[in-house]
Order: structure tokens, then sequence, then C-alpha cells
């Protein structure tokens, strides 16, 4: 038997080769494919409710109400009645979204072509009466000064994207054991931008599931997003217990797996940060069970900034090529294979900066320095990539840039001793580092409090690891991995 999302997914594949780029960012819409739709709805768990208030918000064509409707239209529900509440800001969308919801006889349905951030923060975050919410919500960074930014402040809401805005308003708006299902970037799971909104959910909600596509390039693979998502189930006001984690490699969920995970191995007690850990495993990573990796930064004595050169603010300052007046400004292009290449010729980027008081400032004395690459490239791998910078790749100059996309160990913004900075690109360039990391960050960029989070080596263990790696003619990722596993 046909069902109504079908429907809705063809008319989805009809229009997603339509719409142009732009208008796909400017409103953050990337509309859900029906074996995602289909698996989102399964994740309901069953009810002795006898009345569902449905939100959808940004419902597109309605292939998520649609979802869930089918389930109940096949007796998976036990609703007498059904409201659905739909919200979709784009007018185009909305006849098809009218057309597919009152396809549903015994549905009340109100569809709202509005802004649902403004909608529902004009009378103060509430309970509506929400039983269940549905959601694909629009990905697109908040503006700090904007319109959005200021209602969703004005209700306690601090975030910095238009998915976690929809998620913490949908989560304020349920009734008390609401159920949310969502599909939403990774990136809310750590960094620092995410923490008040990590908070919002920790403290309105008990997480019950999280769904993990191994492939990032699946979920929306018809409108070639390559932002890894999760699928994530929230309960309004729920106790919470241990947590479902399912995985799939794409949306055809053909090789799904899932296993429960202890609450306490998905956020951290001791994390102030209360990092998100994805966990498809109840064993715990190398870096935790190893009893040589205890150590803080701060016990270690060396700090972690983000390059201090922004090039877009400095352009008058940039220099193709070194010259007199100039010195070295270090890119992550400058960096391949653990090796420093500088100068490079035909550059994309800028090789030097020229010294004066408005650059001074933002510049290091040359010395060795530990720098990880805040992105890794398409072609690596890995998403920890360390290099060594040392003084003799730059012998003719005592300052160095060091640019934005790079995250800089250092002592208190000069050099390290060269063992220990020769240590720590050892130790961060290990399998265990970069597949704890993995277990945390589900994106490729590698945030400077992600590192700060992160345990180490002793001081000690960092200065052999590094006195090792220097007698080394060539380092080879089974020799450095060996070589960790020898610490005690």
């Amino acid at each position: 038997m046909l069902q109504q999302l079908d429907t809705a997914d063809s008319v989805r594949r009809k229009l997603t080769p339509c719409t142009t780029r732009e208008h796909k960012a400017e409103l953050g819409q990337f509309m859900t494919p029906s074996s995602v739709a289909r698996f989102m709805a399964s994740l309901f768990p069953s009810s002795d409710l006898k009345a569902c208030h449905l939100l959808d918000a940004g419902a597109g064509v309605g292939a998520l109400s649609c979802a869930f409707l089918d389930r109940w239209v096949d007796d998976e529900f036990d609703f007498n009645s059904v409201q659905v509440t739909a919200y979709e800001v784009d007018d185009e969308l909305e006849s098809h979204l009218k057309q597919h919801l009152n396809s549903y006889a015994d549905v009340t349905t109100s569809i709202i072509t509005d802004d649902y951030i403004q909608l529902a923060t004009n009378k103060g975050l509430q309970n509506r009466g929400y039983t269940h919410a549905i959601l694909n919500p629009p990905y697109k960074k908040i503006n700090s000064k904007s319109k959005h930014r200021l209602a969703l402040s004005s209700v306690g809401i601090e975030t910095v994207n238009l998915y976690s805005a929809f998620i913490a308003l949908a989560l304020g708006e349920m009734a008390p054991g609401g159920q949310i299902v969502a599909i939403i970037p990774r990136s809310f799971c750590n960094g620092p931008y995410y923490r008040p909104f990590r908070d919002f959910i920790l403290e309105r909600a008990a997480i019950r599931q999280m769904h993990l596509f191994e492939s990032r390039s699946k979920a929306f693979s018809d409108d070639q997003v390559l932002q890894e998502n999760i699928i994530i189930c929230l309960e309004r006001d729920g106790k919470q217990g241990p947590v479902t984690i399912s995985t799939s490699t794409d949306d055809s969920f053909s090789d799904l797996t899932s296993c429960e995970i202890p609450f306490e191995r998905i956020v951290f007690p001791d994390d102030p940060e209360r990092f998100i850990h994805v966990q498809t495993t109840t064993d715990k990573s190398a870096i935790e069970l190893s009893s040589a990796v205890r150590h803080s930064m701060t016990e270690i004595g060396i700090k972690l900034s983000t390059g201090p050169v922004v090039d877009f603010r400095l352009k008058e300052y940039l220099r193709d090529m070194p010259e007199e007046g100039a010195v070295p400004l270090i890119y992550p292009g400058h960096l391949k294979a653990y090796k420093t290449t500088w100068p490079i010729p035909d550059f994309k980027k800028s090789n030097a900066i020229i010294v004066n008081d408005n650059t001074g400032k933002w510049l290091y004395p040359n010395g060795f320095y530990c720098v990880v690459k805040r992105f890794s490239s398409k072609e690596e791998r890995r998403r920890v990539v360390a290099n060594l910078i040392t003084p003799t790749d730059f012998s003719e100059y005592t300052m160095l840039g060091f640019e934005n996309h790079l995250n800089v160990f250092h002592d208190n913004k000069n050099g390290l001793p060269e063992a220990l900075a020769s240590g720590l690109t050892v130790y961060l360039n290990t399998t265990a580092v970069d597949e704890h990391f993995r277990r945390f960050s589900g994106h490729t960029q590698v945030n400077a409090t992600d590192l700060k989070q992160m345990k180490y080596p002793s001081r000690e263990n960092l200065i052999k690891l590094g006195k090792w790696a220097l007698k080394q003619g060539n380092i080879t990722q089974e020799s450095i991995d060996t070589k960790f596993g020898d610490l005690t």
C-alpha cells in the first residue's frame, strides 16, 4: 500500500535538484529522505496516550510528519486523536505541505508559514502541550547581533546555530514526558560554543537514543551534505538511564547495529564542558585505559592557543614571499607529512608578514612549537594532525607568525624545550589520540578547547618520547603507536 510518505518523497526528489544552492543556504534547508524519515518515526516508543499533539518545526514538504502519521494509520499507536502543528518558513513549499498533511482525514492540522523562532519566543518559552516532536531543523549559523539571537536570549537560550535553537525551543514547548526525535549535525557534542546548548538539553531531558551514520555523506546525499549527522531521541523531564547507541553505514539502515551504553560513558561525570561522547562500545579508549595518560596541560606546564594571526584583518601587511622587514607566516599548507616546507612559491596564501606595531603583538619568538591543524584536509585520514616547528627551518628570523587555522602549544607565547615539543607531536599523532578524539568530535575541526580537555602523559614521559623521536631517521605510525604503548 502506498503511504503518504512515499508521495512526499517523490515531491522532495523533484524539488531538490531544482532548488538553488543559494536558496538552500539562505534557509539552511535540507529535506529529509524517506528512508531517514521512516527510521526516525520508528524510534518513538509505544504510548498509552490517547491524545497526540505532534510538532514538526521546519517541516519542508512534510516527510517527517507523514512518516509519523503513517505509523498511526498502520495502528502502531493507540491515539484516539492526533493534532499536528507544522512550521515552514519557505512559502514555496506550503502547498505541498498542506496537500500531504491534509490527506490524513482524522488529523487536525495547523500549518504555520512563519518564523518558528520568533513565534516560539514571543510569549516566553512555555509548555504548549506537544507530546511528540519530529524535527529536521535548518542548519545555519546565527549572527551574534541578529533578531534570532536576541529572541533566543530573551527566553534563556544561548546558541550559535538554527538547528540547536529549534531543538531547544521544541524541548521548552514539550509537555512533561514528551518525546523528541531529531536529525541534527553532531557538532553540538563538543566545543565551547555549544556548551550552553548542552547544558540546556541535559538539564531538561533524558537522552534515550543516538544514531550515528558511519558515512559522513549519506544522510543527505541528494544535497551533497558532508556534515556528520546524528539522530537523537530526547524525553522531556525523563529520568536519565543507559543510552541506546545505534549505527549504520548509510541511510539504507541495512547494517543497523545497536548497544546500550551507561550514561557516565556518554557524558563523563568529571567533565566540566559536558562533552557528549557517541560511543559505539562500552570499552574504554586506549587513552582512558593508559595509566601513563593522566595529566592536564597545566600539570605538564604548557599552554595552547589558536594561531593569533587572522590574515584578513592584517591583509595589508601580508607578503607573497619573504622580504626585508617581514618574517615567516605559517599556514597549515606549509605543513605536510610532518615536515615544514617554507616558503612555497606560488602559494595560494601568504608566506610572510611585515613586522611593525600593528603586527608585533600577534607574533611569537622563533623556537620549538607543536602545532595541530584546526581542520584536517580531505586527503588526510586523521582528525588530529600535529607537526613540530623547529627554529632551524627559519634560522634567519627571530619571530614567527602562526595563522589562525593552527592550534599552537607554547610556553607563555614562547617556544618549548625541543624534546617536549617533539614528544607532544609524537603523542598527538598516535592512533590512540585520534580514535579517542573521534569519540566526542563529529566534525573535522579540532578546537583548542577539545585539546585542552584531553589528558596527556607526564612532562617526563613526553620528553622521553621526544628524545626517542629526535634520534629516529624515519618515524612510522607503527613505531609511534608501539612507543606510546610502552609508556608506564
